[in-house]
């Protein structure tokens, strides 16, 4: 199924509900589904750190520190980032030793990184630009389907 309308599913998907949370539980649950990334989830950031939210996938990192691991870096630089291969990446946080490639695309709200959605791949270089574009408007689908609590 071609993205555009793997989009507006995800728009019909989440158009009932405004709560943030279910929608990154459904968002999550729709990635993996239909694209069966071998890991995908968002982390929220709550005080100083990325507090582990709804994902889909084998067990993951709970806590991650500003500007640590890929998750960390897109936090405190607000910029998507596409890992060809995890172990290249400097400061890679092993969550799990299967994780090969990673794609991680900042959730921005107000200009304030809010957290970000991590998408990984037990593959070597499997993400593309493409990809990187695709989940930066899931991202946005998300934002504007979403009442975000400040």
């Amino acid at each position: 199924m071609n993205r555009k309308t793997l989009l507006n599913q995800l728009k019909s998907l989440l158009e009932s509900e405004t709560n943030f949370i279910t929608n990154m539980a459904n968002t999550a649950a729709f990635l993996k589904q239909e694209h069966g990334y071998f890991w995908v989830g968002f982390y929220s950031v709550i005080k100083d750190e990325l507090l582990l939210g709804p994902f889909q996938g084998p067990i993951a990192c709970t806590r991650i520190n500003k500007g640590k691991g890929v998750c960390g870096k897109t936090w405190e630089t607000m910029d998507s980032y596409l890992v060809p291969d995890v172990d290249k990446f400097p400061g890679h946080i092993a969550c799990n030793s299967f994780s090969r490639s990673e794609v991680v695309v900042p959730l921005v709200y107000k200009g304030k990184c809010i957290g970000v959605l991590d998408a990984d791949s037990d593959k070597l270089d499997d993400f593309t630009a493409a990809d990187v574009t695709y989940l930066q408007d899931v991202v946005e689908i998300l934002i504007n389907s979403s009442e975000i609590i400040e």
